[in-house]
């Protein structure tokens, strides 16, 4: 089945259903790179916020504050942007399909689960149990049967998609480049020398992307006048692990932008530099696009 076939689940909410994700695809791709934001939901289902005891503003302290929109002008730019409208503090399609807290559940979990990551430790799970403040999320425990559908009818599909559109950039260039967009808190921790980086470049320490490519997306960035980091505090999650495969033509990075850079993050909206980040950001996608075209061109007339 091709990408463009394939219809997303829904999401059930106040003002009426929903798709639970977009895959934004240009008329025509003209680049192996591929976008993903998949912190970036704010559509909050119904039945969700109704079994929170969170306020309307706490619970969305976990969300990716405007990175879709930081990354929405790329399919104009020829490349397919993959974006979660669904919240974070729902689900997390950046772990493991059943990276699952037990105490969350009225059940016992199946064996297969994973409860013993420290993502869950944590309270981060697939199903996460707080958010960004360390804050419980809901009143009562969850059924067995609503956690499995959560990852039955949306985190299943939201791969299925990703993965696909990965598998057809690849066969139409020969590679893929995925660049799976975050951003953190702007109280990130301070890096030894008293750095505190603006935007870092996770590849799982060496292992989801090549060399050359790392390099391109660091140096473009760093050129642009920010302070860029490498894997730390962030290498990059389970979608940067699970498709960054090198040897296959799939390379996956992830990229965490400082929320201070271009949000209020108390107030949930946009500062006055959102627009200059934008704009960086467009400059810094072209340029890259078009050094990934002149390095597969000459890769393939070398072969």
């Amino acid at each position: 089945m091709a990408v463009s076939d394939q219809q997303p689940p829904t999401l059930q909410t106040a003002a009426g259903p929903c798709p639970a994700f977009e895959l934004l695809l240009p008329p025509t791709q003209r680049t192996p790179l591929v976008f993903c934001s998949p912190h970036s939901g704010r559509v909050y289902p119904s039945a969700f916020v109704e079994s929170s005891k969170l306020s309307s503003e706490a619970i969305r302290r976990s969300e990716d504050l405007f990175v879709d929109q930081l990354f929405d002008f790329v399919p104009s730019l020829g490349a397919p942007l993959l974006i979660a409208r669904f919240p974070r503090a729902f689900l997390d399609v950046n772990r493991e399909p059943y990276e699952l807290d037990p105490q969350m559940f009225d059940a016992a979990l199946p064996s297969f689960v994973n409860a013993a990551s420290i993502r869950v430790a944590g309270g981060l799970g697939t199903i996460p149990r707080i958010v960004a403040e360390r804050e419980e999320i809901y009143r009562h425990k969850l059924s067995l049967a609503e956690g499995f559908d959560r990852i039955e009818t949306i985190y299943r599909p939201f791969h299925a998609s990703l993965e696909a559109v990965l598998q057809e950039t690849r066969e139409r260039f020969g590679i893929a480049i995925l660049i799976d967009c975050h951003s953190m808190p702007s109280t990130v921790r301070t890096m030894p020398g008293g750095r505190q980086p603006e935007i870092v470049v996770g590849d799982r320490f060496g292992t989801s992307a090549s060399h050359r490519i790392v390099a391109l997306v660091s140096n473009g960035l760093s050129a642009l006048g920010y302070d860029v980091m490498r894997n730390k505090p962030y290498a990059g999650g389970f979608i940067t692990e699970r498709y960054g495969r090198p040897g296959t033509g799939i390379h996956a990075l992830q990229i965490e932008i400082n929320r201070g850079l271009y949000a209020d993050e108390r107030r949930f909206v946009p500062n006055a530099n959102f627009d200059r980040l934008r704009g960086d950001l467009v400059a810094f996608v072209t340029d890259l696009a078009a050094e990934i075209d002149l390095g597969t061109s000459q890769s393939a007339a070398a072969e």
